[in-house]
């Protein structure tokens, strides 16, 4: 294949789109690297979906450009060679084994004899799935089919990998070989665009992320630099009462604490570590048992919440 020329894998360039008078795309612009991890974050309906199928060449966008190794994904077969594609919905035979799907998809994605074995096995290697490789997939757990769905996807040595959600509904395990796999890759030169609202996996692994809002991108940046800029020297302090009465509920909101979805309450503060303890010895002097309080820096979750807080105020 063509390396195409120097420069981003991906390049989307002003991508306006709209479906009837709903605007689904405002102006989007963004690059994808070789050897990076770009996560693309945002709320349900900011895009990110329609976004994907630009980028994926199964749609034209009414203005502006994706550009694909130099190349229009929408017309040009060979762009598209150059993607893989893990879709969120799994896109695998659940009758046939994991090498079998794996031979298969190869067969699909244009491989041919003597090529289909090395490609089968490295794709297995990178996702961790040759021990598995003669089970049915029906049979498999939702994480081990996450990864075969990874290795269909890159059997063809893909310049971009596009990846869907890969860790909706998986286990610690599951997330750990995916995280692995997706490390290798970018160690390999591939480039990755993670679609995800797993913020903990996206804050660990991209390079770089862009949150999309109502059809604009809002943000971007390397995870660590997006919080420093939004949350300067505060940190997070966290508290783990249990199950909270409504009575207890009103007097940790009257320290200013937020139910989070890990199900501890949490709020942001300057001095946190002083604020930390003095919070948790006047819940004790209360009669309020404390497991554990905790102090760390925000994460993308609060960076999350942030744009999305911002969106409901617009």
């Amino acid at each position: 294949m063509n390396p195409g020329p120097p420069g981003p894998i991906l390049t989307v360039n002003a991508v306006r789109h709209a479906f009837g008078a709903r605007p689904a795309l405002k102006g989007v612009s963004l690059d994808v690297r070789p050897g990076e991890i770009y996560a693309l974050l945002g709320p349900n309906g900011a895009g990110k979906t329609t976004l994907v199928r630009a980028i994926c060449g199964r749609l034209k966008p009414d203005a502006g450009e994706v550009r694909l190794i130099g190349r229009d994904p929408y017309r040009d077969g060979e762009a598209r060679a150059a993607l893989g594609l893990a879709p969120q919905a799994l896109a695998l035979y659940p009758q046939l084994t994991v090498a079998e799907n794996l031979q298969t998809f190869a067969s699909l994605a244009g491989l041919k004899g003597r090529a289909v074995a090395p490609a089968v096995a490295h794709a297995m290697a990178v996702t961790q799935t040759a021990e598995r490789a003669d089970d049915l997939v029906r049979g498999l757990s939702g994480g081990f089919q996450r990864r075969v769905n990874i290795a269909a996807a890159i059997l063809a040595g893909p310049k971009l990998l596009v990846l869907d959600e890969p860790t909706v509904g998986v286990d610690l395990s599951a997330k750990q070989a995916i995280a692995a796999a997706l490390t290798r890759l970018r160690s390999d030169g591939v480039g990755i665009l993670l679609v995800t609202h797993d913020l903990d996996q996206a804050g660990d692994l991209a390079d770089r992320a862009g949150f999309l809002r109502d059809g604009e991108k809002v943000l971007e940046g390397a995870p660590d630099a997006l919080i420093a800029d939004a949350f300067g020297d505060q940190m997070e302090i966290e508290v783990d009462v249990g199950e909270a009465s409504p009575h207890l509920a009103a007097r940790l909101a009257g320290e200013g604490l937020v139910l989070r979805p890990s199900g501890g309450w949490g709020r942001l503060a300057s001095n946190g570590y002083v604020l930390a303890g003095e919070l948790a010895e006047r819940l004790r002097t209360d009669g309020v048992v404390v497991r554990e309080v905790r102090v760390r820096r925000p994460s993308l979750e609060q960076l999350f919440a942030r744009v999305a807080e911002a969106r409901r105020a617009a």
